[in-house]
């Protein structure tokens, strides 16, 4: 199946883009987009891989679902489009950022500027109907995305994988912890933040841990 997405990726993922539960996938989301409003556009499902080549990853940074609302997806996770009102977790994200850092909360939601400097920002599940929050979760994305996980886990090492949440740590769990920086807390939502997100200083240890290596840190 010919995938539009960046070359790097198109090679490390090509036999599982041959595989049955991928093409069956590729059909169920193309009939869903036919009919329904889908979120993000379908030229920016594959925009967190379009971002960052594969062999450019120093950061995972996992998340569950596309924001599910008009203005916001655009295949990034935590990332609204320029001009989009924060979502609470984007807040929280900024203030804990702002508290680690001592960087002043940004104008814009975009974290493309994140991406680019080898920010992974990984969905589990690339697409979901319009105000239907984990609607296209089951359908095949989550075997998709834990491959890449996978692929990453096995050619890459000294990349920092940060786990928000319960939902991202199961996903994490293939994870090398030797050879990789694995960090975990709650996840930014409101409803968990003040349990363990806040203060847990994930920005400033994986700038650390990319220095330590010979990367290049982070602008957050």
């Amino acid at each position: 199946m010919d995938v539009k997405i960046e070359q790097s990726w198109k090679s490390c993922l090509a036999e599982e883009f041959e595989k049955p539960y991928f093409g069956q996938l590729i059909d169920f989301v193309k009939n869903e987009y036919g009919k329904m409003v889908i979120y993000p556009p379908g030229s920016l499902i594959f925009n967190a891989f379009n971002l960052c080549p594969f062999d450019k990853v120093k950061v995972v940074l996992l998340g569950q679902d596309p924001y599910h609302e008009p203005g916001q997806a655009h295949g990034l996770c935590f990332s609204v489009r320029e001009g989009t009102i924060f979502p609470p977790s984007l807040v929280n994200i900024f203030k804990e950022i702002q508290s680690d850092l001592g960087k002043p909360v940004p104008k814009s939601g975009d974290l493309t500027r994140w991406a680019k400097q080898g920010v992974l920002l990984l969905n589990a599940t690339l697409t979901v109907r319009a105000h239907a929050a984990g609607s296209h979760q089951n359908k095949g994305w989550e075997t998709f995305t834990d491959a890449v996980i996978n692929r990453l886990a096995v050619q890459r090492e000294h990349v920092v994988y940060i786990l928000w949440g319960s939902y991202a740590q199961r996903k994490g769990a293939i994870i090398d912890t030797t050879a990789n920086l694995v960090l975990q807390s709650p996840h930014p939502s409101p409803l968990s933040a003040s349990r363990g997100f806040f203060g847990n200083r994930h920005f400033s240890k994986t700038n650390e841990y990319l220095i330590k290596t010979g990367q290049t840190p982070i602008e957050w």
